[in-house]
């Protein structure tokens, strides 16, 4: 697989229920709950119906319990 990402940028992506689509290249994306850059090899949370990204697990769950009430 070719990496045309560039490591200065913020990559764009379309998240699906198994996997994304990146729309725009880069090499990170940001966590929708605490900001941080997740680099797009380490990146293993998102929300397909929210369309996020998250960091990690406790990232992810923070953000289902705010969507609930």
């Amino acid at each position: 697989m070719l990496n045309f990402t560039n490591p200065n940028r913020e990559a764009k992506l379309s998240y699906g229920s198994a996997d994304y689509l990146i729309l725009e290249s880069g090499s990170y994306v940001l966590c929708a709950v605490t900001a941080k850059r997740i680099p797009l090899e380490e990146l293993k949370y998102w929300n397909d119906d929210l369309q996020e990204a998250y960091v990690d697990a406790e990232a992810s769950l923070k953000r289902r319990l705010e969507s609930r009430s």
